[in-house]
């Protein structure tokens, strides 16, 4: 059986920018958001660079593999941001009869503020069966991007929410649900942090332009989207 891959869903919520020469190297595709004007800081500024990456292969040796990550970056005052969250599973040369499961999905939130921030995020996720008749294989990438108007540090009680969703995609990304079922939960894990940086955004100092929470989200896998 020839390896069969599904066409990556394209977004159309974000448009493409150029980013600032030499942030990133040349030939990265990817989507691209512009920031809104903040207001004016006398801090310093930098640029910013984040690069996430989850990988998991499955096959008739490790019939289940499962990997996560969840990284928090607070770059405080930057001009030109450039992330990247990337989720690759692969199951290989398994049969209905011998299945193989292969599960990675990395959760990324970024934080940052500026004048004028110019941002580059990229979020993709792939999930590819290879002669793998019946295997489960799920990719998913979720990328979360505080702007506001002054840096924020997030505090204890929000650290530790985030903390405990950490700790049940652990156990959701290893644990032994369909994959069906499992996106759904993982979704309403996103659901959770998005209302945490939310709640976080609403106690940070108020500035001239508003405060953002954008969440970027690429699922791919088997069976079914």
């Amino acid at each position: 059986m020839s390896s069969h891959r599904k066409p990556r869903p394209t977004s159309n919520n974000f448009t493409q920018r150029a980013v600032r020469a030499g942030l990133l190297a040349a030939g990265v595709a990817g989507v691209a958001t512009a920031v809104p004007a903040q207001a004016a800081t006398a801090a310093p500024q930098h640029a910013a660079v984040a690069s996430d990456y989850v990988f998991s292969h499955a096959d008739r040796a490790h019939h289940t593999q499962a990997k996560d990550s969840f990284t928090i970056r607070q770059y405080g005052n930057v001009n030109a941001a450039g992330v990247r969250n990337q989720a690759n599973a692969v199951s290989a040369g398994c049969s209905a009869d011998d299945e193989c499961r292969s599960v990675a999905l990395s959760f990324q939130i970024v934080t940052f503020a500026g004048a004028r921030t110019h941002l580059n995020a990229v979020n993709l996720s792939d999930a590819a069966n290879k002669k793998c008749t019946g295997c489960q294989t799920l990719a998913g990438a979720y990328q979360f991007v505080v702007s506001t108007p002054t840096p924020i540090t997030f505090d204890g009680d929000t650290r530790g929410r985030l903390d405990d969703i950490h700790r049940r995609l652990d156990g959701l990304t290893r644990s032994s649900l369909p994959a069906t079922e499992l996106k759904s939960r993982v979704d309403g894990l996103a659901a959770e942090v998005s209302s945490v940086l939310h709640d976080a955004v609403a106690r940070a100092p108020k500035g001239e332009a508003q405060p953002s929470v954008t969440l970027h989200r690429h699922l791919d896998g088997w069976p079914g989207h």
